[in-house]
Order: C-alpha cells, then sequence, then structure tokens
C-alpha cells in the first residue's frame, strides 16, 4: 500500500469518526431537545387540566349561586304574597268578639218571645252584613257541628256521652272557630261524643 493510500484511508477514517461524532452530539442533542419539549408538554397539560378543574369549579359555583337566588327569589315572592293574605289577620282578630257578642245577643233574644222580634231581626241583619263583610276577604266561619272532631281545628273543651252521635264527632259548638284564607285564625270550641 502505498503513502498516500495509507494517508487517504486514515482521512476518511477521521472523516468518518467526526461525522459519526457530529451525528452522535446531534442526536444527543435531539435527545435532550425531544426530552425538554416532553417535559415542556406534559407541564402544558397539566397547567391545562389545572385550568379546566378550575373552569368547572368556577361554573359549579356559578350554578349553585344562580339556584340560590332563584330560591331566594322564590321564597321572597311567597313571603310578600302571603304577607298580603295575611296582612288583615289582626283585624280579624279584632273583629272576631263583636261577632261572638252579636251572636250570643240572637241566641238570647231567641227566648225572649215577641217583644224582642224586631231588636233581635236588626241584630240578625247586623250580624248577617258582618259575615258577608269579611268573608269577601277570605274569613270562613267553622261551625263543626256533627262533623268528625279535628284536632287541627277545633279545640275540645268537654266530651259528653250522646247516644244518637256517632264516637269523636262535634255535638256543639260553644264557640265558632275562623279561617282566614286557609289558615285558622281561631280554632272552634267544641263538645265532643265520647267514644
Amino acid at each position: 500500500m502505498s503513502k498516500h493510500h495509507k494517508d487517504h484511508n486514515i482521512q476518511e477514517k477521521r472523516e468518518e469518526e467526526q461525522v459519526e461524532s457530529s451525528f452522535a452530539e446531534l442526536a444527543e442533542a435531539m435527545d435532550v431537545d425531544l426530552k425538554k419539549q416532553s417535559t415542556v408538554s406534559e407541564e402544558l397539560l397539566q397547567e391545562l387540566e389545572e385550568a379546566k378543574q378550575k373552569a368547572q369549579e368556577s361554573w359549579d359555583k356559578f350554578m349553585r349561586t344562580q339556584a340560590e337566588m332563584d330560591n331566594l327569589r322564590k321564597r321572597a315572592e311567597r313571603d310578600i304574597t302571603n304577607a298580603h293574605r295575611f296582612a288583615l289577620e289582626k283585624f280579624v282578630n279584632e273583629l272576631l268578639p263583636v261577632m261572638d257578642s252579636l251572636e250570643q245577643g240572637l241566641q238570647v233574644s231567641d227566648n225572649a218571645g215577641e217583644s224582642v222580634a224586631a231588636m233581635r231581626e236588626g241584630m240578625q241583619l247586623t250580624y248577617n252584613m258582618l259575615l258577608k263583610a269579611v268573608e269577601k276577604f277570605g274569613v270562613v266561619q267553622l261551625n263543626p257541628v256533627n262533623e268528625p272532631y279535628d284536632p287541627h281545628q277545633h279545640e275540645a273543651m268537654a266530651m259528653v256521652d250522646v247516644s244518637n252521635a256517632e264516637p269523636n264527632t262535634v255535638v256543639q259548638v260553644i264557640q265558632k272557630g275562623y279561617s282566614l284564607h286557609g289558615r285558622l285564625v281561631r280554632p272552634a270550641r267544641v263538645i265532643v261524643a265520647k267514644a
């Protein structure tokens, strides 16, 4: 082998080694770069997942707040409606003794005879007018004679043995009860047949 040929082979080997070294460095640099990109991608994915979680939490809070606002609005509307409906309750409570007094006067005048008939008729007309007036405002009179005893609507004053009445039936009303728009203002005071 000639010297020139040997030098050429050495030169070629050096170039090959340099190329291999360059490729190795390039591959190592690309590997490091890929690892960096992979780490950056993982960090970005994690940040994206955290952002999604925060967005979901914010959406959930918004929906809960929206539901609470709807409930508050409905409750306020219901409270206002009830305030309007039951604003007359004190007024009704003040009128009840007047109605009771008129009613007792009518009951007494039943036994008095003809001389009081005109006065009784006037009291009856007054009582009827008063009853119609309060009925216009949602007041309902509770007169439960011969009805089953209801502890939610009636106040039992006594229990008596009555042969021709069913047990737990109201046999006499001592004082009538009243309700306002379905809500009890005063229970009817009653005497109930024993079981």
